[in-house]
């Protein structure tokens, strides 16, 4: 007994230093439960949609869509963004992060349902309105469960893990996604990758259901006047500038399928490679950018997505086959390289009471600040396919210099 006693006490300490290692690692990934629980319904909502997001300008091309309508559906879909942000925030705020999440994914799910059964391009204007309600209305809730669930110091890192986990499947689906449209004709293609969303929507309700975070206090402002008055400045500066980089990104989103496609001649499956090259790029660099910001500050690796954003539309504009397009699509992923980084320092800044609307209130504003630029290329585009590229460009550039200038290191560290 005593020998048997004596044998079985070294492989406890051993037991607990896994444990503790475990723990350890747990907690330098920022591996809260909650945090898994989104994290992990963001990545597999993004298995299902990546199979299909990126042609959805070709689905609308098919069904009959104009050039300017497909403009349009950019800037009806930076309008719901914008809209749709700041009650996706009250909707957390006022009945927990748990409920808001599988409410928005089932309203969600009836949008993916109208775009597979969607008879003229007009319907899938409408299922946008459902789609919406997860990519937007449920951001400020995904935002919030990172703020709630971990400390100032660790808020990076934890929105890298949610990031990675988002894009990677988009290293894969577009690619499959591509293969679909190539064997099946892009209606066909697409329905397929529509249907395979529903089913992984379902399996994501099981799984947002475990997340449990307290109610947020209930001394806050109650209307969205309140809110802004709560906003500091140095988050009221971001803000600024964010509106001109995603003017740029915005002007030229919607028509990089048809570029690539049409102007530059790439065939669907090779546009997958791209999306899978970007991806891998930004999956490559999240964990040492969010480490090195945690330790240095966030506002340098601000700036550098901020450049890359401004880099990646002149360096499509400029690109003459699918070599010179996979470098700007390299140039697209290292635009993640500080994205976490931006997102902590939003959360940062936000007061904790009202994290969740104050996120949506910064979304709502920035998305209808750049509602126009879609319709906006679309004009551009009639000038010339390179134009709107070249000018969103251009406008990027300006949204750095500011960053770089009106925001002050102290507020990003």
């Amino acid at each position: 007994m005593g020998s048997l006693a004596g044998e079985s006490l070294p492989a406890r300490p051993r037991a607990v230093q896994r444990l503790k290692g475990r723990g350890r690692f747990s907690q330098y990934l920022s591996l809260d439960r909650n945090v898994v629980a989104v994290s992990t319904a963001v990545l597999l909502i993004a298995c299902g949609e990546e199979l299909w997001k990126r042609f959805v300008p070709k689905y609308l091309e098919r069904l009959g869509a104009p050039v300017q309508a497909i403009g349009l559906y950019g800037t009806a879909h930076d309008a719901l963004d914008g809209l749709y942000q700041y009650p996706g925030g009250w909707l957390a705020d006022r009945y927990g992060r748990r409920v808001a999440l599988m409410l928005l994914i089932s309203v969600a799910t009836v949008g993916y349902a109208i775009y597979w059964s969607a008879p003229t391009w007009a319907f899938v204007f409408l299922g946008l309105v459902f789609i919406m309600a997860w990519s937007s209305m449920a951001s400020p809730t995904l935002f919030a469960v990172v703020g709630d669930a971990l400390p100032k110091g660790q808020r990076v890192l934890g929105f890298t893990v949610q990031a990675i986990l988002k894009r990677v499947p988009i290293i894969v689906a577009p690619t499959v996604g591509g293969l679909f449209i190539a064997a099946a004709g892009v209606k066909a293609g697409v329905q397929l990758g529509l249907v395979i969303t529903v089913a992984l929507a379902l399996v994501t309700l099981v799984i947002v259901s475990r997340v449990r975070l307290p109610l947020p206090g209930h001394d806050a402002p109650v209307n969205i006047v309140g809110v802004w008055r709560s906003v500091p400045s140095p988050l009221r500066r971001l803000l600024v500038s964010d509106i001109f980089v995603r003017t740029c990104e915005g002007m030229v989103d919607v028509f990089l399928v048809i570029y690539a496609t049409n102007i530059v001649g790439v065939t669907a499956p090779q546009y997958g490679v791209l999306v899978a090259a970007e991806m891998l790029t930004a999956t490559v660099i999240y964990i040492p950018a969010a480490t090195i910001a945690d330790r240095i500050g966030r506002k340098p690796f601000v700036i550098a997505t901020f450049l890359c954003f401004s880099m990646f539309p002149v360096a499509v504009a400029l690109a003459s086959g699918f070599t010179s397009l996979v470098i700007a699509f390299i140039i697209g992923g290292l635009r993640e390289i500080g994205e976490p980084a931006r997102k902590a320092l939003i959360v940062d800044l936000a007061e904790s009471h009202v994290r969740a609307r104050t996120i949506g209130l910064y979304y709502l504003v920035r998305s209808l600040a750049i509602t126009p630029a879609a319709a906006i290329g679309g004009v551009l585009w009639n000038l010339s396919p390179q134009t709107p590229f070249v000018t969103a460009g251009i406008i990027g550039v300006v949204g750095t210099i500011v960053f770089a200038a009106t925001v002050e290191e102290r507020y990003a560290v």
